[in-house]
């Protein structure tokens, strides 16, 4: 999908961050003339010349305010545990009119922590794109990451309309599906559907690292995909799902508590023999994954050929059918 209006949907857009979710959209707006003027601001230096080097930014900063100073919308593709910080450097440096959103994972966090400090005539957007790689760093992106996904948007009440629909806009521009919902309804949501299978990846690599090393050796050789599957979710980025842990910690472990619930009676049907239990569980979680595949939420990841790209199966593997 292509930006169908005759001119751009902003003048300037910042960038807080470019690792993957930034630079994929930097890369979106480039390609379909979403926006006269890119700017970012980022971390180090030679993050800064790589930027300028890929040519996904006019300008790139280590200086936040410097980067956001002029924009129309600045968009925070950072860690949610710098939002305080980054807040503190918005505060009194954005023009009025200006939108700020956001691409975190957790959103009550988000808006505790930015809200504050953004001065009157400034609008806030909190926006969660549904779209992902392990991958990290501006080198990561390619504009097509977002076609066919969900965008989620939290909008904080009584804040102007005309925002989120601008915002919305965008994503919409970039291939994305979008839905607004409560900022708490998000967070418990995105507990079940990304955070705890993070955890669970986390935690079943982390056991395979603590084996003794000839039989940990073994493991990674002799891979089956549930578990290549397992090491790709757990080499994405440490210090996002830190903070995502942190920032959401009240919805994560109250799912956690009922996976642990659920785990014990799986262990107890094993235990027993229980094998009607255990098929009635598998039919029903394997209409789950039917339902994933024909909604069109099925990616598959090409990295053995050296790139990372997302390819909308649309039922068309026959295999998860």
């Amino acid at each position: 999908m292509t930006n169908t209006a005759s001119e751009p949907l902003f003048d300037t857009v910042a960038f807080i961050g470019m690792g993957l979710i930034g630079s994929s959209l930097a890369r979106r707006i480039l390609r379909d003339g979403l926006a006269k003027k890119i700017t970012c601001a980022v971390r180090s230096e030679a993050t800064r010349d790589r930027v300028l080097e890929l040519g996904i930014a006019d300008a790139a900063y280590c200086d936040i305010k410097e980067a956001v100073k002029d924009a129309d919308l600045v968009m925070i593709c950072a860690p949610v545990g710098a939002n305080e910080a980054i807040g503190a450097q918005l505060a009194g440096n954005l023009k009025k009119g200006a939108i700020v959103s956001d691409v975190g994972s957790v959103k009550q966090a988000v808006i505790r922590d930015i809200a504050p400090h953004l001065d009157e005539g400034v609008s806030f957007v909190p926006g969660h794109p549904l779209a992902g790689t392990e991958h990290s760093g501006p080198d990561s992106g390619f504009p097509e990451l977002f076609e066919g996904r969900w965008c989620i948007l939290t909008p904080i009440p009584g804040e102007k309309e005309s925002a989120t629909a601008r915002v919305q806009a965008l994503w919409e521009a970039c291939g994305m599906k979008v839905e607004c919902m409560d900022a708490d309804h998000h967070d418990r949501i995105l507990g079940i559907t990304s955070h705890l299978p993070h955890l669970i990846a986390y935690t079943i690599v982390g056991t395979a690292t603590d084996l003794e090393d000839a039989l940990r050796q073994e493991v990674i050789k002799f891979s089956a995909s549930g578990f290549r599957d397992f090491t790709r979710i757990a080499a994405s980025d440490p210090t996002m799902w830190r903070d995502v842990f942190l920032n959401n910690r009240e919805a994560v472990l109250e799912v956690l508590g009922r996976f642990q619930e659920d785990l014990m009676a799986l262990q107890r049907a094993i235990r027993w023999g229980e094998g009607e239990k255990l098929f009635d569980l598998f039919s029903r979680t394997r209409e789950i994954r039917r339902g994933i595949v024909d909604a069109g939420q099925y990616f598959t990841n090409f990295s053995a050929e050296g790139e990372d790209r997302q390819s909308d199966a649309k039922g068309k593997n026959k295999t998860d059918k």
